[in-house]
């Protein structure tokens, strides 16, 4: 198949770009910019920037399908999830419409549906129901999270020697491998109007990964908890700031206090050593 994939040289992207490769699929590696990533092959590349809709124009012309892992994780005081998660992959999905694509692949958040207030899953919310009226076949996947992103948070409290968690209840989580889920989303990119709640096969609750963190660093743990209220404060205050970081403070405080379990549950690689493989340095960051 000849694949468009937006995104190709984010963590996720790199990761599927690899894999359709593997499979034999010809792919279209588009994104704001080029990295090496070490591709056997080096896919074609194009430039585009999903905010500008004249930059994607002739971007899907000859594909059979378009993946999307486009989407803005970090803060930002120039653009929002609206004009990213949201317009920027309705942009994408009209120029499939409009070069006759007949399937399209989004990579969404788990819960999507269920945060109004949280503008990272909200943004995503509406782009999913406009992939669903849009009469291409389509397949949705709602990953839990990954293994890097919760080692990327954890790791700065352990080195401080002291983690804190937010509520007083246990929170669990499946995290996928980025690896492992880019198979999943290869092999799966024939289903038909399907929608996965995905995660890895390992459930832990955060103060278990706390744990877990602090065995592989080598330190005694101390794990404290916080209201979580107070993101909600600092979200506050860093909307009447303007320094962009609201969106990011809200989405943590949801994924730190929200049960974020797939019912799809995929992949050989263990979170448990992952984590340990972090810590012995034999991880590179991403």
């Amino acid at each position: 198949m000849k694949i468009v994939l937006a995104g190709a040289y984010g963590n996720l992207g790199a990761d599927i770009l690899r894999s359709l490769q593997k499979k034999g699929h010809e792919v279209i590696a588009a994104d704001l910019r080029e990295r090496e990533i070490g591709c056997e092959t080096p896919p074609v590349f194009r430039q585009i920037d999903v905010t500008k809709p004249e930059t994607l124009t002739g971007l899907c012309d000859g594909a059979d399908a378009v993946i999307s892992t486009v989407g803005l994780t970090t803060s930002s005081q120039t653009v929002t999830n609206y004009q990213i998660d949201y317009q920027g992959n309705l942009n994408l999905l009209r120029e499939a419409q409009r070069a006759g694509v007949g399937r399209f692949v989004y990579i969404s958040v788990i819960k999507a549906d269920k945060a109004p207030k949280v503008p990272m899953l909200h943004a995503k919310y509406l782009f999913e129901e406009e992939l669903k009226k849009s009469g291409l076949t389509y397949v949705i996947h709602r990953p839990t999270g990954y293994f890097y992103d919760i080692v990327k948070v954890f790791r700065p409290m352990i080195e401080k020697g002291e983690v804190t968690l937010l509520g007083k209840k246990p929170v669990h989580a499946n995290v996928i491998s980025t690896e492992d889920f880019a198979d999943f989303i290869t092999d799966h990119i024939t289903d038909e109007n399907k929608t996965y709640d995905i995660g890895g096969k390992e459930t832990y609750s955060y103060e278990e990964i706390a744990r877990l963190c602090f065995a592989a660093a080598g330190k005694e743990p101390v794990i404290k908890r916080a209201p979580a209220f107070l993101f909600d404060v600092l979200a506050f205050l860093s909307k009447l700031k303007k320094n962009g970081k609201e969106a990011v403070l809200r989405f943590s405080k949801w994924t730190l206090s929200e049960e974020m379990v797939g019912s799809t549950k995929y992949g050989e690689m263990s979170f448990a050593a992952y984590i340990k493989e972090s810590f012995a340095g034999k991880k590179e960051e991403r």
